[in-house]
């Protein structure tokens, strides 16, 4: 196992990452412009679409729904270690997570990869559907990403955090310090639950901007032949990996920090 001086150098590489999601790229405010003229060009069926993430994502936080990972991947992320539940991922070393980590995330990227391509060629039809299935694929690798870093996303608490790290990626600057705020006190028993609110609802409304986006970028290609299979194939891969380095980021962070709490307790 890690010593504290080792628990302590990985935590900062942790926190030096949450310093560098501080700001946001000026072209990434210029990039959305062009969807202001998209928003009236799009059929109600993908509106429709839309609007439905923030029911799937409440329905998620309260039972996990359609979307919930199983427990028996515990296994699998692990195939060498004899491990049957998450208790005993705690005689596992950080790198090790990490690695496990970083094997599941080369698989989910090169499903969305695949995925993006079919639904950036395949129509208004195929892109309605790409809506709930990449937000599932986001959900389900944080999910696993929980798994192997020891935390139950059978745990409502676990599922709100799970939200929280999708709403992060999505939101600009205000949003991601209020949300990081939040995340980092989940497990301490002080939170008495103060909010930022309106900083929430402006990340909130980053997410719908970002599926609208992924959506609209998808309509402009596809009048290109090759284009929006290239295109779709890259932002849903590019989708997954910023999901899954936060979730990797942020979960780590707290297997960090709980092993230093248990060190301090035992000195």
């Amino acid at each position: 196992m890690e010593t504290r001086e080792q628990l302590i150098h990985e935590l900062k590489k942790c926190e030096d990452w949450e310093k560098s999601q501080s700001g946001i790229w000026f072209w990434e405010k210029i990039g959305r412009l062009p969807f202001k003229l998209l928003d009236k060009m799009t059929p109600i069926v993908i509106q429709k679409k839309i609007g439905v993430i923030l029911d799937e994502l409440g329905n998620y936080i309260q039972s996990g729904g359609r979307y919930l990972s199983s427990m028996s991947s515990l296994k699998k992320h692990y195939p060498h270690k004899r491990i049957s539940k998450l208790e005993d991922l705690n005689h596992i070393a950080i790198s090790e997570m990490d690695t496990a980590v970083s094997k599941l995330t080369k698989n989910r990227k090169r499903f969305a990869t695949i995925q993006g391509a079919s639904t950036g060629v395949g129509g208004i039809l195929t892109l309605s559907i790409d809506i709930p299935v990449l937000l599932g694929i986001q959900l389900k690798t944080l999910q696993d990403l929980a798994i192997c870093y020891g935390f139950d996303p059978n745990d409502k608490k676990e599922r709100m955090f799970i939200v929280k790290i999708l709403q992060f990626v999505s939101s600009d600057i205000v949003g991601k310090k209020a949300i990081l705020k939040q995340l980092s006190a989940i497990d301490s028993p002080n939170d008495k639950g103060n909010r930022e609110v309106i900083s929430e609802i402006q990340g909130w409304r980053e997410v719908v901007f970002t599926y609208r986006d992924h959506i609209g970028w998808k309509k402009l290609f596809q009048m290109i032949p090759v284009a929006g299979l290239l295109f779709g194939a890259f932002i849903n891969r590019s989708a997954v990996n910023d999901i899954a380095e936060a979730g990797m980021m942020l979960y780590r962070k707290r297997r960090i920090k709980e092993r230093l709490t248990v060190n301090l307790e035992k000195i």
